[in-house]
């Protein structure tokens, strides 16, 4: 039982501090989650407090797993491991059950699990941390037990170092389809030999006899019977078979008339800037005036300078008043926008499609900067 006591604090320590590390480094990913949370719950209120929590929910978890791990006051960290489990495997319980969202987030995006994988995760770890809160009286620690406050003192330092660094720049460590080295176009592509969802189409026909409406499948629909049945309408896809989903598979350049332009910036073998703001709204003024200068310094080297964004009509009137920009607007879906980069604005830099640079606007380069950067790049 004391190996089995062990062993199950390792493990629950363990989980503890990569779900804490991973959500950590990437707050404002968590606080997307968080807010499509309390939007499906009809929680819209309380989406102000989902920063907040996106911040305090990983550095929780992360402690937690730190003190079983390192065995500091294990009575107290193994009760509120206890009551963290007691509140998060009946809510994942019932985001199995209602799946609200696809993805529960409890990993970030360094491993995505279905909700259903969630919950009997949280299962397996309620019955480890319940093993080691019963027994937590007769469990001391194996080795250097007198340094074990260092110990902690120095993780949680360095944790909260990887934290402010990833939330004032980007993630420390990227996880997402849009890292550096990323090919855009090749990560949209299907692998061959793999197949995409496959889908069961309903129709829905009148019988012009009775007047009824029936419902059909696309295998055996009366689309020849036009004596007693005439089509109405089509109904809603079934998903019959999950496929493959390649990588990259929501990102759309779109003009402002609704045409789609995003192959005639993969085709261009010469330097590509996207300035990214999901929300133009919400995107900070503070750098403006060097983004404005990276623009006209790419437009007179010859390079694509162009603002990606979700906000339009007045909104982006406005934005445009205010700024004074020195770049043209594309659109493209605001939650690509924000997997993209999680500044507000943010520089992304490609070439023929692939991504070799991504910039927070606190961290922007200078003209001569990016100019070297370019001739390394290019050499």
């Amino acid at each position: 039982m004391k190996q089995l006591t062990t062993l199950s604090r390792w493990l629950f320590g363990l989980v503890f501090i990569f779900s804490g590390f991973v959500k950590g480094i990437d707050p404002h990913g968590l606080e997307y989650k968080l807010v499509d949370y309390l939007n499906a719950a009809g929680l819209t209120a309380l989406t102000p407090l989902a920063l907040v929590a996106s911040w305090l929910l990983p550095f929780a978890e992360f402690f937690i797993g730190a003190t079983l791990l390192l065995c500091v006051r294990i009575r107290i960290s193994s009760l509120f491991g206890l009551i963290f489990m007691a509140f998060f495997t009946p809510f994942t319980l019932y985001v199995a059950l209602r799946n609200p969202v696809t993805d529960c987030g409890c990993f970030g995006d360094a491993l995505v699990i279905t909700n259903w994988e969630t919950f009997f995760k949280n299962i397996l770890l309620s019955a480890m941390i319940l093993l080691v809160f019963l027994r937590r009286k007769a469990i001391e620690p194996a080795f250097l037990a007198k340094w074990r406050p260092y110990r902690l003192t120095l993780l949680t330092t360095l944790y909260a170092g990887f934290v402010i660094w990833s939330a004032w720049y980007e993630p420390v460590f990227d996880f997402r389809p849009y890292k550096m080295g990323v090919n855009i176009p090749a990560g949209m592509k299907m692998p061959p030999g793999m197949k995409g969802d496959e889908y069961s189409n309903t129709f829905l026909y009148r019988n012009k006899k009775s007047n009824e409406v029936k419902k059909f499948t696309d295998k055996n629909y009366p689309w020849q019977d036009t004596l007693n049945w005439k089509f109405e309408s089509m109904g809603e896809a079934i998903l019959v078979k999950k496929g493959y989903t390649p990588p990259i598979h929501d990102f759309q350049i779109r003009t402002a008339p609704g045409d789609d332009v995003t192959s005639f910036f993969f085709a261009d073998d010469k330097p590509t800037f996207f300035l990214i703001a999901p929300n133009l709204q919400k995107s900070s003024l503070r750098n403006q005036g060097k983004i404005n200068g990276l623009a006209v310094w790419a437009r007179f080297s010859g390079y694509k300078f162009v603002c990606l964004t979700s906000t339009t009509g007045k909104y982006l009137e406005d934005f445009k008043m205010e700024a004074k920009p020195t770049y043209d607007f594309l659109f493209c879906d605001e939650v690509t926008l924000k997997t993209i980069l999680r500044s507000n604005p943010g520089l992304l830099y490609l070439k023929s499609g692939t991504i070799l640079g991504k910039w927070s606007h606190n961290a922007l380069p200078s003209t001569e900067e990016m100019t070297r950067i370019l001739g390394k790049v290019t050499k």
